[in-house]
């Protein structure tokens, strides 16, 4: 068993930045991918980033490609996502979860979520 810890959401203007931290306690999470989904009120849960265990791979949504970068740092046992040039349509909760296998972007393969942390970018 895995336990996911979001924390780094806030409140920020368009164009300002945030960074989002996704740490791991229990059993290890060395050696599976991560990543990071985001849901709007009233929408479906949405994929954002991911990173496969090593760190070499990196997969983004269309939508925040460029914008947004994702990392892990396994000594710490933590994810990151790096939020930079934010849109309010950029505004959601953000869940982390751990990757089994298969489609990166595909919420159905990840297991552990976490509770999630909001993130809001006004206008």
């Amino acid at each position: 068993q895995v336990q996911l810890v979001e924390s780094g959401g806030g409140l920020v203007q368009a164009g300002g930045s945030l960074r989002l931290s996704c740490a791991a306690s229990g059993r290890t999470f060395s050696g599976y991918g991560m990543g990071w989904f985001r849901q709007a009120p009233g929408k479906e849960r949405d994929f954002v980033a991911a990173i496969n265990w090593t760190g070499g791979n990196t997969y983004y949504a269309y939508s925040v490609k460029g914008r947004f970068t994702i990392s892990r740092d396994n000594a710490k046992h933590t994810v990151y996502l790096q939020m930079n040039s934010l849109k309010p349509e950029d505004t959601a909760v953000y869940y982390c979860a751990v990757h089994m296998s298969g489609d990166y972007s595909d919420h159905r393969v990840y297991r552990f979520w976490g509770k999630g942390t909001q993130g809001n970018v006004s206008a």
